[in-house]
């Protein structure tokens, strides 16, 4: 019953707020954030936890959740960042009890994500994080917050009804939706037989028929990682959000999909995955590429780190595709996935951040954001420069900093696996440190603007939340084996699956 304890009780936080209409706005913020602290707690004690409750028997559909080291690790993951966002919100003035609670229940519905292991309630808990986000990009969010949440959640739904639809198919087919069970059939071979036996009458064999199902699932967690075209919505929602929600949308609901991809899409369709590796493989690539070019590109300090995180999270979706190919030795194919669970969780961290860095940029600024409304700030806010600018060599992947390790071990795997893209995809490290670099000369050096006198230097409240980010961006660069060692039977599960010991 923990693990049920664990999922529910940031909601209970919700209702709570939602039944107390005299509690002032720091008194929300309080409570929100000792939820999202116990929250942490309880998810921390949940590894190697399960719980399963049938459900509706004569379907074979069960409340079916477990944790295992990956999942243990993006439930943490999602802890610390709900938590970092939350003590962040209390500089939004308009902040509420309603805005607290919408960030409780999206903490919820993480919490299942990260644990479901059947596809319903899987699926209830994925879409549960579409209402909160929406909500809070439309109704805290800036000018444009209308529109950027209305496409937000047109192109999110739209991906999810393409992985409702890919489910469906296999349980009308394998009599089942439980992830566990699906995969088993995988390894022998049995979903192809049973797509065929089942969709006979479209005339197409069952390779042709799962590789569509595949395809539809794989859009599904394209749309939210989110991978080249499917990126449309992340720029103006990640720019026109409040500056918590935006680290809560880069922290974690695109970890939705780099846990999907790799917990549920790769052990269940190792039958076509080698067809598709192709395809998956020139997507990613084209992610890494034009994030980096379009960040390159732009004068708005959100909308680059949003362009960033596309660029970054690129690197997760390279290896996967390297990891479909079932090309290569277990090593490499062991490297890769490593250094995507590494990758996904520092990035989540690191990627905070430095929203949160630009969250008071803005802030002190009256609004401004741009590229070129800063300068000589290394002067004038030396300890918000110096630790802003570790969060930055973080991102350009600086040895010693949690942000090297996880793409050195995709690299590692994906040069092993497939070459020529890898070849390719090194030249977005390049394009990475160019956009980075030129994002600190900007606006810590060059000219001092006047009007930034009399900024002050960082408050004791923000110094703390700035020291436990950086806390958790130097500790796993120097020590990796720290969160190695949870990841790594999850790791090796799931090679198992994909890659047998003969």
């Amino acid at each position: 019953m923990h693990l049920l304890y664990t999922i529910l009780f940031p909601l209970l936080g919700a209702v709570w707020l939602g039944v107390r209409p005299g509690m002032s706005r720091k008194g929300a913020g309080t409570f929100a954030l000792a939820c999202s602290l116990l929250a942490l707690a309880l998810a921390c004690g949940s590894h190697g936890a399960q719980w399963l409750l049938p459900w509706m028997p004569d379907a074979g559909m069960n409340l079916s959740f477990r944790v295992n080291g990956i999942s243990w690790l993006f439930l943490v993951l999602t802890g610390l960042v709900v938590s970092f966002a939350i003590a962040a919100s209390p500089r939004n003035e308009r902040a509420g009890r309603g805005y607290y609670a919408l960030i409780l229940v999206m903490q919820s519905a993480l919490f299942g994500v990260f644990t479901a292991r059947h596809f319903i309630p899987w699926f209830l808990c994925w879409e549960m994080t579409l209402i909160p986000s929406y909500l809070l990009i439309r109704l805290w969010g800036g000018g444009g917050a209308p529109r950027a949440a209305l496409r937000f959640f047109i192109m999110t739904l739209g991906g999810s009804a393409f992985l409702l639809v890919g489910f469906l198919a296999l349980q009308l087919s394998a009599g089942t939706m439980d992830f566990s069970e699906l995969a088993k059939l995988a390894a022998n071979q049995q979903l192809t037989v049973a797509l065929a036996r089942t969709f006979v009458a479209s005339g197409l064999s069952g390779h042709t028929l799962l590789t569509v199902v595949a395809l539809a699932v794989f859009l599904g967690f394209a749309v939210k990682l989110p991978v080249v075209p499917f990126h449309a919505w992340l720029p103006a929602a990640y720019a026109e959000a409040p500056t918590p929600v935006t680290m809560l949308l880069t922290g974690l609901l695109s970890k939705m999909a780099v846990y999907g991809l790799l917990v549920i899409f790769l052990p269940v369709f190792p039958e076509v995955l080698p067809s598709l590796a192709p395809l998956l493989s020139w997507l990613a690539a084209a992610t890494v590429l034009l994030g980096a070019l379009a960040a390159l590109a732009q004068t708005d300090l959100k909308r680059l780190l949003a362009y960033s995180s596309v660029n970054h999270l690129g690197y997760c979706a390279l290896a996967i595709a390297a990891a479909a190919s079932m090309q290569g030795d277990r090593n490499a194919l062991a490297a890769a996935l490593s250094g995507t669970v590494l990758q996904a969780f520092n990035h989540g961290i690191i990627a905070s951040t430095l929203f949160f860095g630009i969250g008071i940029m803005e802030q002190r600024g009256g609004g401004l954001r741009g590229l070129n409304d800063f300068g000589g700030l290394r002067a004038q806010t030396p300890v918000f420069c110096g630790l802003f600018g570790l969060a930055v060599f973080a991102s350009l992947g600086l040895p010693g900093l949690s942000g090297f390790v996880g793409e050195f071990l995709i690299f590692n795997g994906v040069f092993a696996l497939t070459p020529g893209v890898a070849v390719l995809s090194v030249l977005g490290l390049l394009f990475t440190a160019v956009f980075l670099l030129r994002m600190m000369r900007k606006v810590f050096h060059g000219p001092f603007k006047p009007a930034l006198a009399k900024w002050p230097d960082l408050s004791n409240g923000e110094r703390l939340l700035f020291g436990l980010a950086t806390a958790l961006i130097v500790i796993p660069g120097l020590f990796p084996q720290a969160l190695l060692r949870f990841a790594n039977p999850g790791i090796v599960e799931l090679l198992d699956l994909l890659r047998p010991i003969p």
